[in-house]
């Protein structure tokens, strides 16, 4: 075989390895996709039924409630014109609690309860871990010798 025939196979071998991993990547992203919604969006009927989302909102004041078993847990969230009621079994993050940020990654059910796989808690620029304790947030570390 000539060089020139040698580079041009070389080169569609290259080709149809780079597509094909194009291809993979495409299909693991596509399990992982899940458009953000707010409950005013799911309220309003953006969302359907099994569609992989995240919901974003805040936990509303009060609405937490444990179920006997110790994992699943029932709230409402809210961006404060609509409420989506959310079912979690697993356990949450430490910063999880009413009146606090949320994501959660799920999906709607048939009855309008969101049902999440797993719940991420956000916090604000003023977060103090709990480890730090009653540590004055304007405290700085000492510096380093």
């Amino acid at each position: 075989m000539k060089a020139k025939h040698q580079r041009l196979v070389l080169a569609m071998v290259a080709l149809v390895g780079v597509a094909g991993a194009g291809v993979l990547a495409a299909s693991a992203l596509r399990d992982e996709a899940a458009y953000f919604r707010t409950p005013v969006e799911i309220e309003g009927g953006k969302a359907t039924i099994g569609e992989p989302m995240r919901l974003g909102g805040m936990v509303a004041a009060g609405s937490i409630k444990r179920q006997t078993d110790g994992l699943t847990i029932h709230f409402v969230a809210t961006d404060g014109k609509a409420s989506v009621p959310v079912e979690y079994k697993g356990i949450v993050p430490d910063l999880f609690g009413e009146e606090s940020g949320m994501v959660a990654d799920g999906r709607m059910r048939a009855d309008g309860i969101f049902v999440a796989d797993r719940i991420l808690a956000k916090h604000d620029e003023r977060y103090m871990p709990p480890q730090m304790g009653d540590m004055p947030k304007n405290m700085k570390m000492a510096p380093k010798a």
